[in-house]
């Protein structure tokens, strides 16, 4: 198997694995959204203490640990994916999941709009009007559900911003992310603490297999991450940009056939505006992709 062929098939089980966290999450009940948060946290930080130790990575992390651009930039973006992830479960649990998929779905119009509003980076005439008919969409979904689609609004942005923050660190994939859970570790830790004091804890109160679900959410975080890493270099950013739309296509559709969430036809319409955004922008990345490809291999045509 070549190694881009390989690639492919890491980067598409990661964005499975990411599509399918639907199903995993309600699994967890009674745990609330911020219990359920709390102890992902924390089991993702000893999932990636022990994937330093395995990858060898304790070098770069101690590197990275004395960079203080590097720590200012990444403990911002801790508290990104903490938000992220927390909005991600209340949504999933509290029957928003095809409102969370919407939030992916945008997320590629919401960097590229970060993109021109914090980095003055210019769009392409194509590109505003994937903009403006994406914004259209999000109006029109306003109206329809008589508020803002602020879950997928927080989604959206969050990871966004995560992921720019990520971009200026320009950390490693294993290292960054034990760093971002080691500074949020603490504050979940804490958190499970007062609920064990309470009383209020299911950790231990809804047998073995609850446990089992909880410890294995630091495992769940992990997996795909590395599955992504590996996908990320041995293919091109246009394949895994495509890749992308698999994790929401997946929860649109778990969304409307599995936990039967509503979907009137204003809503379709809604949704049907994003999609065509999505195809506006990703044809004419695309092609702008080609032709300044042709464009380089002319000038270094002899």
């Amino acid at each position: 198997m070549s190694e881009s062929s390989r690639g492919f098939l890491l980067g598409a089980a990661a964005y499975l694995m990411w599509g399918l966290f639907p199903l995993y999450f309600p699994l967890l009940e009674p745990a609330g959204a911020t219990e359920i948060l709390a102890h992902r946290v924390f089991w993702s930080l000893i999932t990636m203490l022990v994937l330093v130790v395995a990858v060898r990575r304790w070098t770069q992390l101690r590197r990275m640990l004395v960079d203080g651009r590097k720590v200012r930039i990444l403990t911002l973006a801790a508290a990104l994916i903490a938000v992220n992830w927390g909005t991600y479960i209340w949504g999933v649990n509290n029957g928003h999941v095809i409102e969370t998929s919407l939030g992916y779905f945008i997320n590629p119009l919401v960097t590229v709009l970060m993109g021109v509003v914090i980095l003055g980076e210019r769009l392409r005439p194509l590109q505003w009007v994937a903009l403006g008919i994406a914004g259209a969409a999000v109006v029109g979904l306003t109206v329809e559900y008589g508020r803002p689609p602020w879950v997928a609004l927080v989604l959206a942005f969050s990871f966004g911003s995560y992921g720019l923050a990520k971009k200026k660190a320009n950390a490693g994939a294993v290292e960054s992310l034990t760093f971002e859970t080691l500074v949020i570790a603490p504050v979940a830790f804490g958190y499970l603490v007062l609920l064990s004091v309470t009383g209020t804890s299911t950790f231990t109160t809804e047998g073995p297999l609850h446990v089992v679900l909880l410890l294995g959410m630091g495992v769940l975080t992990a997996v795909p991450l590395l599955c992504f890493g590996g996908a990320a270099t041995r293919v091109s950013m246009t394949t895994l940009g495509l890749l992308q739309y698999v994790t929401p296509t997946m929860q649109f559709a778990l969304g409307v056939l599995v936990f039967r969430e509503p979907m009137p036809a204003t809503r379709w319409v809604g949704f049907a505006l994003v999609w065509v955004a999505l195809v506006i922008f990703t044809v004419e990345s695309l092609h702008h992709r080609r032709r300044s490809l042709r464009l380089v291999a002319e000038t270094v045509a002899p």
